[in-house]
């Protein structure tokens, strides 16, 4: 019988696309937690177990689980920003959080667009409800993240001039402390003398260590640009925030409400299917899951948007 042709899944097709456009690093941590967790696949097949192949898969997994902790962020703080809004990615994934971050602004505005509607506005009261919200969380994000980074930001430089004092004031004390981090890397104690030796002669290279080692700091990122990860902040929420408001630029009453609900879950789908390139899950399965979930929350504002909007008609 012949064997069938392999052919890639299409979660492999958007992580190749977007290491190839993007940079490896943006998809290292998801490709090292998916090896990880695959590791034993062969462990328990006969026809696997008299070969190399169990051995090598589990050195792979730990060959790429070194490769992150190198830089556990998976990506420069700078680039992280652009695509963080004011979600952290776990293992330093840009894409779920881009993915969160314009799930934040799709279900709040379609929940703000939905309730107004239950309230039976005019649809020129909706629209301008809806464009007000996405300007209002959309500023609201971008000025929080410009503050959450800066002042991450302020603090890592309050810690690295507190080490650059220390390093002037007790040379010898920073010595035994990089001589030690060498010794704990595995480095023999004569040769990591050395070293201390050297950095502390140098001076700023032992500052770039200590900071490294002892703080986990890169003094070369600092967590990244606040503007930067201001402007994507605005740009994330935005982009989802949109999509709520758009049948309502063209229609009104009950077709622009029915094609906001439509449109909005078409794109809540998306976003499910889209988070599952990291989770490894069922696309139609999380999919509809965001679906339902968006569509609740806009079901609960719209209900209590006609309660109020009855009681105050009466």
């Amino acid at each position: 019988m012949p064997v069938p042709q392999l052919r890639p899944g299409w979660r492999t097709r958007v992580l190749i696309a977007l290491a190839r456009h993007l940079g490896a690093a943006l998809v290292l941590p998801t490709v090292t937690a998916r090896e990880w967790a695959d590791q034993a696949t062969y462990d328990a097949q006969p026809e696997a177990a008299v070969t190399a192949l169990p051995a090598t898969e589990h050195q792979h997994a730990r060959l790429l689980q070194l490769i992150g902790r190198e830089r556990p962020s998976g990506l420069p703080g700078s680039s992280l920003a652009i695509l963080e809004g004011r979600h952290r990615a776990v293992g330093g994934n840009a894409l779920r959080a881009a993915v969160l971050g314009a799930n934040d602004g799709l279900v709040s505005n379609l929940s703000l667009v939905m309730g107004v509607a239950g309230a039976d506005l005019a649809p020129k009261a909706i629209l301008l409800t809806g464009i007000a919200g996405l300007l209002a969380g959309s500023l609201s994000m971008a000025m929080g993240e410009w503050l959450s980074v800066q002042s991450a930001r302020e603090l890592f430089e309050h810690q690295i001039r507190i080490e650059r004092e220390e390093l002037i004031a007790f040379p010898e004390e920073e010595r035994e402390e990089l001589e030690l981090i060498y010794r704990a890397k595995g480095v023999p104690a004569d040769t990591a003398q050395e070293l201390a030796d050297r950095l502390i002669r140098e001076g700023a290279p032992a500052l770039g260590t200590l900071v490294r080692e002892e703080l986990a700091i890169d003094p070369e990122e600092l967590g990244g640009s606040a503007w930067e990860a201001a402007i994507a902040s605005f740009l994330l929420f935005s982009i989802g925030a949109i999509v709520p408001v758009l049948p309502y630029i063209a229609w009104g009453g009950i077709p622009a409400a029915v094609a906001s609900v439509v449109l909005s879950g078409l794109a809540l789908f998306l976003l499910g299917a889209g988070i599952t390139v990291i989770t490894g899950r069922s696309a139609l399965r999380s999919g509809l899951r965001q679906v339902l979930i968006g569509l609740a929350a806009a079901a609960i504002t719209f209900g209590v948007g006609r309660l109020f909007g009855v009681a105050l008609a009466g």
